[in-house]
């Protein structure tokens, strides 16, 4: 969620031209609030131990689903909307496998797994802001 909550910010912000395409509602007024707040449910959910692994197949599948429609918007600014959306992708593949095996290192680093997730989800929060930046 985080990706697609940053992606609308920078549609509403002026900062990806969605222009006429179909993905123009992610710029709309309350939509980054409405991902904004998912975002923020997600990272909360992900502390608690009960929360299933990201690499599970639904979990996997909507990180996917995210990273593609993500790259998409900027590929759809760009004029290369495969393209965009491909990467999207792999970016979804790289931050999931990745994350996870990061977080699981901090864990037995710090011997907690919750300073890993915190540390986890400020990375992830610094990525999405360095993203849009990059965007202006």
């Amino acid at each position: 969620m985080t990706a697609l909550a940053a992606m609308s910010w920078a549609a509403h912000l002026g900062y990806l031209n969605l222009g006429e395409s179909w993905f123009a509602f992610m710029g709309y007024r309350f939509t980054p609030w409405i991902l904004s707040a998912l975002a923020l449910g997600e990272f909360v959910t992900d502390q608690l131990p009960s929360t299933p692994s990201r690499k599970v197949p639904v979990q996997f599948g909507s990180r996917l689903v995210s990273g593609a429609f993500s790259g998409a918007m900027i590929g759809v600014d760009s004029g290369m909307l495969l393209g965009g959306l491909v990467v999207g992708i792999v970016g979804a593949v790289i931050g999931t496998v990745g994350g996870a095996a990061v977080r699981s290192w901090l864990a037995t680093v710090f011997g907690r797994d919750l300073l890993a997730a915190l540390i986890e989800d400020a990375i992830a929060l610094i990525g999405a802001i360095s993203v849009v930046g990059m965007l202006r």
